[in-house]
């Protein structure tokens, strides 16, 4: 079947940019939780139950936000962290810094910080010359060894369109962690979804790379209203998805987005590494140091490959010409460190799909393997798709005459 991809060019993070240079107008404050609302079961995230613990803890953070001229907008508990959540509005002409630095200092408070503003990574280059970018990692010949089955995923983005043809019965759950709004689909996130676990065989559209992981869409982001597909999110918003993710076991957390540092953010990715949960993080080529999360310890950073930001242990992955799905029954073309996250996010489904005891150390050697033939033609830190599966699954699914010839054994 031809298919006819509409073309567009994303302006990604222009708005979402802009709205990170405004001071922050609202401030996170956590207070430490005790253990029995630690022991939350899965429908904890809705709202707080009126036991004592909990009652007292509202009361602290009213009283906190009385002393410092805050006011308490929203809450939410983080177990896995030992702590609740609470966001204060601040009271005009305020300082964010100034507050957050007052708060840290009541022995009432565990932490405090501004509430920060992130975007994600959409392209907005020139258009570019279709090529499937299946053929770089010999899709067909990968999924013929593992194509994700019984691993989870976790989209933390803006919303999912499960009803896309290449995405029926392939999202397994949609949470949004933005508003007390319905969850609703969105350009960015359906664009990422799509490259993750897209169909395969269905007669339309695209392959995903994992197309039989199980991807739970975590609407974090929102899409901005310029028609393009950038979208925003904040440090509130994405702890409470990543609080979510962490709470479901999840294998797999994408992260095609990037913002400042935050501490929060940070402590909740600790959590996912102590659990061994694998983190896949964009690389924002404005930025440095590539941005955080791509920049933490821990989280597989991936850019592009036409990328030149310096990260260190960074991955490149095809950023260019990617055919995806979008809301509705259409696909498009898309470019961005985003899309190479998601790619990424898929392999390592497949290297867990292959080997599910894999430790993150063992997963990190894997997309850093090369075949004879990666070693010649790619640059350094290109993934090679094919080395990866073979070294994880001890044998050649792909290139297998290089992939034996740089192992030193004869080709099977």
């Amino acid at each position: 079947m031809k298919h006819v991809w509409l073309f567009a060019i994303w302006l990604s993070v222009g708005m979402a940019a802009h709205a990170q240079t405004q001071p922050p107008t609202q401030v996170l404050v956590m207070l430490r939780a005790a253990a029995p609302h630690l022991r939350a079961g899965d429908g904890y995230a809705v709202s707080y139950t009126a036991s004592p613990d909990e009652n007292a803890r509202l009361r602290i953070a009213h009283a906190l936000a009385q002393q410092y001229g805050l006011q308490v907008v929203d809450s939410w508990p983080m177990p896995a962290l030992g702590l609740d959540c609470f966001v204060m509005r601040l009271a005009p002409g305020t300082s964010a810094s100034d507050v957050t630095q007052l708060l840290s200092h009541d022995a009432r408070v565990e932490s405090a910080e501004p509430r920060q503003a992130f975007h994600t990574l959409a392209g907005d280059d020139p258009l570019y010359s279709l090529q499937p970018t299946a053929n770089n990692w010999h899709l067909a010949e990968l999924h013929a060894a593992a194509t994700g089955h019984g691993v989870a995923i976790a989209e933390v983005d803006s919303g999912v369109d499960s009803g896309n043809p290449d995405l029926a019965g392939q999202v397994v759950e949609q949470r949004n962690f933005v508003d007390d709004s319905a969850y609703r689909a969105e350009l960015h996130g359906t664009e990422v979804a799509g490259i993750i676990v897209a169909r395969e065989g269905n007669g339309v559209g695209i392959a995903g790379v994992a197309p039989h992981a199980q991807l739970l869409a975590l609407r974090a982001c929102w899409q901005l209203a310029d028609g393009s597909a950038a979208s925003a999110c904040d440090s509130f918003t994405l702890a409470k998805a990543l609080q979510y993710a962490l709470q479901k076991h999840v294998h797999i957390i994408n992260l095609s987005l990037s913002g400042p540092d935050d501490r929060l953010l940070e402590r909740l990715l600790d959590a996912a590494t102590a659990q061994r949960i694998a983190v896949v993080g964009a690389v924002d080529d404005s930025a440095a140091d590539g941005g955080f999360p791509a920049s933490y310890k821990g989280v597989l950073a991936v850019a592009g490959e036409r990328s030149t930001v310096q990260v260190h242990d960074v991955l490149h992955a095809p950023a260019e010409d990617i055919p995806t799905t979008q809301p509705g029954a259409r696909w498009n073309l898309v470019n961005g460190s985003s899309f190479a996250a998601a790619e990424v996010s898929g392999l390592v489904a497949l290297l867990r799909d292959l080997s599910p005891d894999i430790t993150l150390t063992q997963l990190h050697d894997a997309l850093h393997a090369r075949t004879a033939l990666g070693l010649v033609s790619m640059r350094p830190m290109t993934i090679d798709a094919c080395a990866a599966v073979a070294q994880v699954s001890h044998r050649c699914i792909c290139h297998c005459a290089a992939t034996h010839a740089s192992l030193g054994e004869p080709r099977r």
